[in-house]
């Protein structure tokens, strides 16, 4: 007997982009087969695919981004013939940045209770990728940091270019990595490496975080001469350095440049990175549904303890950080000279000490000079 199905899409969805807006939306939806072991397609059965469409700014989401991310994931929850959810980015450059740090300087930076209700949003967008009834593998075309990093740390699995980094960004822009990072971070990689990574914001590259545990699997996609070669930016060996096991890390002097150089002689063909996604949606298509479902919801308990227990304190802080050290760091960032977008620490502490208030003069007297809004 064939029944009427309810539809549980909180809204319509006419289009990618939800709204049937022009230009396209900067979200992007789509659906591709899902296919058995011997390539063939499983008929009526999808892979979903939400794709952040930003590639001129580091596919960093901007509001209404985060709003398209909220209705694809819920979409993709409820759509009975989605077996995964492949979220990634647009373009070879990078999977997400993080926020549009232009919005939060120009329409953020000053106005904390506006910030709130962002976080709103970005808090949302975080637990409806955790709630998602589908796994997540987030697809890492390129860097994941800040903000960016912490999504892709809400999903299941992550599988990435070797030419991709990793890192966080707060206490350098003016931020504290509460959006994910805090919580997740440690989960993934212990205290002492989630503290490094938080505090000092140094990158990783995709072999550290490999071994780090921080992702599932990493993949070369860098072809010269016909073949594809690993990352040449990074010591491909393990070797003792000072006392140091060295693998994974960006090379140094002369072997840096080498590397610079037979990487700019290639060309980046995301081709390996997408056939290893399929295959991994293909081993969750070759599972019972439920029995998965109910694995990755018990699995995903250890990061939402911490999650639901933190993101709306660290919401209230993030908020009112925008009257003051967010204010000063998302406007250097915006503002500033490409080689330098960060405000003037030493002059920023001595101020401080000397017991002032955060002012505009001294909001402008520590924002790099030479630059101008990008």
């Amino acid at each position: 007997m064939t029944r009427e199905l309810r539809s549980h899409d909180l809204v319509p969805a006419p289009g990618p982009g939800f709204d049937g807006s022009s230009p396209p939306p900067a979200v992007r939806y789509d659906l591709r087969p899902c296919r058995r072991r011997d390539g063939s397609a499983a008929e009526g059965l999808y892979a979903a695919w939400i794709v952040l469409d930003n590639p001129e700014q580091h596919n960093s989401y901007t509001t209404q981004m985060v709003k398209d991310v909220i209705l694809a994931f819920r979409r993709a929850s409820a759509a009975r013939d989605v077996v995964a959810v492949v979220f990634t980015g647009a373009g070879t450059r990078a999977f997400c940045s993080g926020g549009n740090t232009k919005e939060y300087a120009e329409y953020y930076a000053g106005h904390p209770e506006e910030y709130r209700q962002y976080m709103r949003l970005f808090n949302d967008m975080v637990s409806g990728i955790l709630a998602c009834d589908k796994p997540v593998i987030c697809r890492v075309n390129g860097l994941r940091v800040g903000g960016g990093q912490e999504i892709g740390m809400a999903c299941d699995f992550s599988i990435s270019t070797d030419l991709a980094i990793f890192g966080q960004a707060g206490p350098k822009h003016g931020s504290a990595p509460d959006g994910g990072a805090t919580d997740f971070l440690p989960i993934f990689v212990g205290v002492e490496a989630a503290m490094t990574s938080c505090t000092l914001c140094e990158p990783w590259t995709a072999y550290q975080a490999l071994r780090l545990g921080l992702i599932t699997e990493v993949v070369s996609v860098l072809e010269v001469d016909g073949a594809f070669v690993p990352n040449p930016t990074v010591v491909s060996d393990r070797w003792v350095d000072g006392g140091r096991i060295v693998y994974g890390e960006p090379k140094k002097g002369a072997a840096l440049a080498e590397g610079k150089a037979l990487r700019d002689r290639g060309r980046v063909d995301l081709g390996p990175l997408d056939a290893r996604v399929d295959s991994l949606v293909t081993s969750l298509l070759m599972t019972m549904p439920g029995c998965l479902t109910k694995t990755i919801e018990s699995i995903r308990k250890h990061k939402l303890v911490h999650w639901d227990r933190n993101k709306e304190q660290a919401r209230a802080w993030l908020a009112l950080n925008m009257l003051s050290e967010g204010m000063a760091g998302f406007r250097a960032f915006n503002e500033g000279p490409r080689n330098q977008r960060e405000v003037d620490f030493v002059k920023l502490r001595q101020r401080l000490a000397k017991g002032e208030g955060w002012t505009t003069e001294l909001v402008e007297s520590i924002l790099p000079k030479g630059g101008g809004k990008s």
